[in-house]
């Protein structure tokens, strides 16, 4: 399960003063309806005691009495009983457990990340006691009938699936006003998260996940799914170094024209791994989409750059349809030929070029994890008119074969005599000398 996009603060980074003061300002608008989940996580944390708490309950409603407004935040920051710092860090807690207690059958443990287009809590889910992740899709969107059936059709997409390689969904459904999307819950990293921390990654690093998630597409056309939105952010590695597609967000049935004819001339995917074809809104959209952003996504592994940037995402999916890529080699030069090759053809222009079928593509990425040439890419790297054109050069720059002399073909009995009647003689004195030692030995 990847984080959504957008920053995610992480457990016990520093927060700063006025980052605190919004967070426990935010959360004493809630009044008494946050106090007692508040007092609850104070002291479950550790922050405060059942006293200390109960103290500030108390002056609480003194206040309110009075006509004044105070909730337990602030009253326990300015009592000095936990800081503005440890509140900020609680509020990610506070809104998972709010958001949580509308799903029964589950026990929020934590957010893990947010985005535009959802909130991923970490959850336990009771009945079996595992770990899961849910995605909830936020309120904002919930009367938006496009954006709920969005969400359902990634869930039924991802229901279909069952592979290693893929993240596996479990529920979807609604309580309450929240929709939401239980999944596996995947503990680890994204490809995108090493990229930036590491720059690059080895080129037999960079071809083992690859190879994984070719073996993952492999199975999602077979389903009749286009995943088209395959990007490193899309691609976590768990702890196992077991690499996981997720996100089915866009994921589309080959076989759904009317989802097809409705969103004809509309560009899905993200714009720095997006294939021609789906900028320019094509119906057919077929597995080549998927290995052309798939390709884009190891272009990016192996280089530590993207295949095209530009100043704003249209600038960058012009260049997608127009302009050269400049060969991953050359870009890095400790790379290998053959997987600047596999790269090549995944991202042909034209989907007629690159591989038909992840099988297809299997072939060459399994060649070169073995440091052998990729037989289909290899092959295609002269096209069939050249290659017919240089071996016509290559004919009429053949040296011209001199006619033989037959005058003294007459002659040749009488030289292969002489020199069969020569070799005898040289036999028999061999034979000879070999007698003679013989007898003066004895």
């Amino acid at each position: 399960m990847p984080p959504p996009d957008g920053p995610v603060p992480a457990a016990g980074k520093p927060v700063s003063t006025e980052v605190a003061e919004e967070q426990v300002q935010e959360l004493a608008k809630g009044g008494t309806n946050v106090d007692t989940l508040v007092g609850r996580l104070v002291v479950d944390q550790g922050l405060a005691t059942t006293e200390e708490v109960q103290h500030c309950l108390e002056t609480a409603r003194q206040l309110r009495e009075d006509a004044s407004q105070a909730s337990l935040v602030q009253l326990l920051v300015d009592n000095e009983y936990v800081t503005r710092r440890q509140i900020a860090r609680l509020k990610q807690i506070i809104e998972a457990e709010r958001s949580g207690q509308k799903i029964p059958g589950y026990k929020v443990l934590g957010k893990l990340g947010a985005g535009a287009m959802a909130t991923v809590f970490k959850a336990r889910q009771l009945s079996l006691d595992r770990t899961v992740a849910i995605k909830i899709l936020p309120r904002k969107y919930t009367s938006n009938a496009q954006f709920i059936e969005r969400f359902y059709a990634e869930g039924r997409a991802a229901a279909q699936l069952n592979h290693p390689n893929i993240v596996q969904a479990y529920d979807v459904g609604k309580a309450g006003d929240y929709h939401y999307f239980v999944m596996e819950y995947v503990e680890g990293r994204t490809v995108y998260d090493d990229i930036l921390k590491h720059k690059r990654f080895s080129e037999p690093e960079a071809i083992e996940i690859i190879t994984q998630m070719a073996e993952a597409l492999l199975h999602a056309h077979g389903k009749g799914l286009i995943h088209r939105d395959v990007k490193p952010k899309n691609i976590m590695i768990n702890r196992e170094g077991v690499a996981k597609l997720a996100d089915m967000g866009l994921a589309r049935a080959m076989t759904d024209k009317e989802a097809a004819e409705a969103e004809a001339g509309k560009a899905f995917g993200t714009p720095y791994y997006i294939s021609p074809e789906q900028i320019r809104g094509e119906v057919n959209i077929g597995p080549p989409a998927d290995i052309y952003s798939l390709g884009a996504t190891l272009y990016h592994m192996v280089t530590g750059n993207v295949p095209f940037d530009g100043k704003n995402p249209s600038a960058v999916m012009h260049k997608h349809l127009k302009a050269d890529l400049a060969p991953p080699d050359h870009v890095n030069p400790k790379l290998s030929g053959g997987v600047s090759e596999v790269i090549e053809m995944m991202m042909a222009k034209d989907p007629r070029k690159r591989y038909q079928t992840c099988k297809d593509l299997l072939i060459d990425l399994r060649a070169v994890s073995k440091k052998e040439p990729p037989p289909l890419a290899h092959k295609d790297i002269v096209p069939a008119a050249d290659l017919a054109s240089i071996a016509a050069a290559e004919a009429a720059a053949m040296p011209v074969e001199l006619p033989v002399d037959s005058s003294g073909a007459a002659a040749r009995p009488v030289v292969r005599d002489a020199l069969i009647i020569a070799l005898a003689v040289v036999a028999m004195l061999s034979i000879a000398l070999n007698i003679f030692f013989i007898v003066r030995n004895q």
